[in-house]
């Protein structure tokens, strides 16, 4: 696992307190009991939420809302599911657990450039420059993982690359940013034996809290939070949350056997001990400009497939699926219109996301575009009223308000309502 700091704090630096904490934290780890030691505090309350982000903007026009004989419906035809909608003929796994998942075909965002997108998606705001919105996971974080006391781990933590920062919600619930392959490098980590490193410990404690009752600001509090959490993580069991290499071979088939499935199988390790928000990143892009059908055909779909639908099913067979909500989606779709090149560019007026567990309806289409996908007929929905719905599902209050660093007051998920047909 190769571990990376919050927002706010240098890769050295975090990596120093690593090293600090790895002299005892390595010993003492070999004697630890095992991941169900709070598996009752968890069962308590579990609620929690995976995000599979595809970075790029993935073209849900060919996935989960094709337009067969339309001049703007490409190469892929529809296949029935386990539910009341077709989806791609490229995703049949997908296909036999829709029974447990649905879609929303009609999104409609106003944001189509990929890093004013994700934000939007990420945090239910547009951007700011008077004010930095949390990614909605760290809202989850905040909510969520503080009343979770057995959770010695962050509370987010983000799976192949970085989500967006905690904004004015603090270091604290920022993302905690792992690789794929779920193992540590403790070359950083050796040469400090127990003595020094608690000396060392010792004064860092002093002088950090000098600097806290010195009054200069939440900065030095948020950074002995950080700290400590550091610390956490080279003692605590949980850690092996981490290790996929403790799956079965026949697990990993399950999942696709590629670095995003055991992305996926570290996401259901962790909400199973109780981390509330798991962002997943789908390797690579999906920001398909050409050659789009053979690249979804031969690649990204078939691996999307397998993760997707063996993720699905392990939680279901886990009794977590309706405690956890899987989120699956990018950016924005891409556009009705096949360009040149054979590909699909960016489009936001008219898009889907694929959405399921959490106690929410299954199995259904909600919304609905028309004979080419060009615009959304009747009902359109924004990221704030998707996050509402996740919130629902996870039993945050829609009400919810929370403060920026000014005082401002920010509603929760941008003030969105949840999905009614999802959440009846």
């Amino acid at each position: 696992m190769h571990l990376h700091p919050p927002a706010g704090m240098s890769r050295r630096h975090f990596l120093g307190h690593l090293a600090m904490a790895s002299a005892t934290a390595l010993p003492a780890m070999q004697f630890l009991s095992d991941l169900q030691l709070h598996a009752a505090e968890v069962s308590k309350n579990r609620k929690a939420c995976i995000l599979i982000w595809l970075q790029g903007g993935a073209p849900t026009i060919d996935m989960w809302d094709l337009k067969p004989g339309a001049k703007t419906g490409g190469e892929f035809r529809p296949i029935s599911t386990a539910g009341d909608l077709q989806i791609c003929e490229h995703l049949p796994e997908t296909a036999k657990v829709m029974d447990r998942l649905s879609v929303v075909r009609s999104m409609s965002t106003r944001e189509a450039d990929h890093t004013r997108g994700r934000y939007y998606m990420h945090t239910a705001f547009v951007p700011n420059p008077t004010v930095v919105h949390p990614a909605f996971g760290s809202v989850v974080s905040y909510e969520l993982g503080r009343p979770r006391p057995a959770l010695e781990i962050p509370a987010f933590i983000s799976i192949g690359g970085g989500s967006l920062s905690a904004g004015f919600l603090g270091m604290a619930h920022a993302p905690f940013v792992v690789e794929s392959s779920g193992r540590i490098r403790n070359a950083d980590m050796a040469g400090t034996d127990e003595r020094r490193l608690r000396q060392r410990l010792e004064m860092l404690s002093v002088v950090e809290d000098s600097f806290i009752k010195s009054d200069r600001g939440e900065l030095p509090q948020a950074h002995k939070e950080v700290y400590v959490k550091a610390v956490n993580l080279m003692t605590s069991s949980q850690m092996r949350a981490f290790d996929v290499d403790e799956e079965t071979p026949e697990m990993r088939d399950r999942y696709g056997a590629t670095d995003f499935g055991n992305s996926l199988i570290m996401a259901r390790r962790l909400v199973s001990i109780g981390v509330p928000f798991v962002e997943v990143q789908f390797p690579g892009s999906w920001d398909l400009h050409q050659d789009l059908f053979n690249g979804l055909r031969n690649q990204e779909l078939p691996v999307l497939d397998k993760g997707l639908a063996g993720l699905t099913r392990d939680l279901e067979e886990r009794g977590l699926l309706d405690d956890t909500v899987i989120v699956c989606m990018g950016e924005f779709g891409r556009t009705p219109r096949i360009n040149q090149n054979v590909g699909r560019d960016h489009w936001a007026r008219s898009w889907s996301v694929c959405l399921g567990g959490g106690g929410l309806n299954a199995g259904i289409a909600v919304g609905q575009t028309n004979e080419d996908g060009t615009e959304i007929v009747g009902k359109s929905y924004l990221p704030g009223d998707l996050w509402a719905t996740v919130a629902h599902a996870l039993g945050i209050p829609p009400d919810t308000v929370h403060r920026s660093k000014r005082g401002r007051p920010m509603k929760l998920a941008g003030g969105g309502t949840p999905i009614g047909e999802l959440t009846g």
